[in-house]
């Protein structure tokens, strides 16, 4: 009987798939998924961030199964289902007064950044939208427009306009990139994008599929009181970082802004599919029947949704991923000191990258080392990606329930992984179907 692998590719399409090495999964818990061959893979990428809680977490399968149990409807298209109304009350009471208007819910940050992107043209009769460089908003038309992602050329929208993201180790300290940053924006506003003509500013409080890059002190303030003296929206992505994975809640409030309107995915279904905007009523109420799909407003994915967010407070998963980030951070710093693959490590909680380079001095980006550390780490038994606009970024965005021990579980795997790739001991032809990003 061929590998799960094998036969998948006789009967899936390829057009959804972004792959690393041959994983093949049959289950899963806690922090662990269950690979075909019995294997038990320690997992830091949580699917990219959405399984939250981990795997088969039991809150979230109990609200499944009392929301199928009896289930109200299957969407919130044209009847109110009562899942959806307690999650909106929900997300209202954790955004700033500013966004605390009305909800609306999609399948994924795709269609979220899209039903905003569209909205916010709607709403203030202004064409422009700015966004950063290498940022990653969703694989839709729309939200493809609005991103900056390499990976997406040639799917921008007419209105769009992309600014840089600062850097900090490219530009040598957080001070160069932050004013460097900030200096192009005020002379895209003093000559080419007038800023009366922009609509929203779409900002990640941290850039994940760009580089996992942390914004300088003061960065996003001075963006938002810029936005403010032109009356630009702006609307905080929080899709992969947001929901506690910060240490915050909001991956904003470490910069201390207040956006007006905010998108959670990802992990906001702890794997099941939904997103969330949540805005000014003015914006979100402008037009009826603007953005829908049949199962928008799933009640059954709505009780997920809302499990978790009781979840992540009733355990106190913001103060674990704070406390575990912390743990997964020291070790990773003390790897850095043994392997000069590593140039740089970033992050906050438990969303973390590890840059890898060719050389600390030049500073060159070592994608192909990043692709086979992936997949060495793999046979070792960790699952993690890389990211990045060079493709040399290890991405850690591992559960929030991720413990201590896990965690320097994981990071002796890195090291070995990364130790065989630096010694030349794996062979590159193993990545032969494996394009990654």
């Amino acid at each position: 009987m061929p590998g799960l692998y094998a036969r998948e590719s006789r009967s899936v399409s390829k057009m959804a798939h972004l792959r690393f090495f041959p994983q093949a999964v049959v289950g899963g818990s806690g922090a662990y998924l269950t690979a075909d061959d019995g294997r038990q893979l320690l997992d830091f990428s949580a699917s990219w961030g959405a399984a939250s809680l981990g795997h088969s977490h039991p809150a979230i399968r109990e609200a499944v199964s009392r929301a199928l149990s009896d289930q109200a409807g299957a969407s919130y298209l044209s009847s109110a289902n009562e899942a959806c109304v307690l999650l909106a009350e929900k997300l209202l009471s954790l955004v700033p007064e500013r966004a605390r208007g009305r909800v609306w819910f999609g399948h994924s940050g795709s269609d979220a950044n899209e039903t905003v992107a569209r909205i916010v043209v709607a709403a203030t009769g202004r064409s422009r939208i700015l966004a950063f460089h290498g940022a990653y908003h969703g694989g839709t038309i729309g939200s493809m427009g609005v991103s900056g992602h390499p990976a997406q050329q040639g799917s921008r929208a007419e209105g769009l306009t992309l600014v840089p993201y600062p850097n900090s180790y490219a530009a040598g300290s957080p001070e160069v990139a932050r004013d460097a940053a900030l200096a192009h924006l005020e002379r895209l506003f003093a000559t080419d994008v007038p800023p009366e003509e922009v609509a929203a500013f779409f900002i990640e409080p941290i850039q994940s599929d760009g580089g996992m890059l942390v914004p300088p002190d003061g960065f996003f303030k001075a963006v938002e009181a810029l936005c403010r003296r032109h009356g630009i929206l702006i609307v905080s992505d929080e899709v992969k970082v947001g929901l506690g994975r910060s240490g915050r809640f909001n991956a904003f409030e470490h910069s201390g802004i207040e956006p007006d309107i905010v998108v959670f995915g990802k992990g906001l279904g702890g794997g099941l599919p939904i997103s969330a905007v949540v805005g000014p009523e003015a914006i979100m109420n402008h037009s009826v029947a603007f953005s829908l799909q049949t199962v928008h407003g799933n009640p059954v994915c709505a009780a997920a949704a809302l499990a978790v967010l009781q979840t992540i407070e009733r355990d106190h998963l913001i103060l674990n991923a704070e406390r575990s980030g912390k743990v997964l951070r020291e070790a990773l710093d003390r790897l850095t000191a043994r392997h000069t693959l590593i140039g740089d490590v970033r992050g906050r909680g438990l969303a973390l990258g590890i840059e890898l380079v060719t050389d600390p001095a030049s500073r060159q980006p070592a994608s192909r080392q990043a692709a086979l550390t992936v997949y060495r780490a793999f046979q070792l038994g960790l699952v993690l990606y890389y990211v990045g606009v060079q493709s040399n970024v290890l991405e850690l965005t591992p559960p929030l329930t991720l413990t201590p021990a896990e965690a320097e579980s994981g990071v002796a795997m890195l090291g070995q992984a990364l130790a065989d790739v630096a010694a030349g001991r794996i062979d590159e032809a193993l990545l032969g179907d494996f394009a990654g990003w």
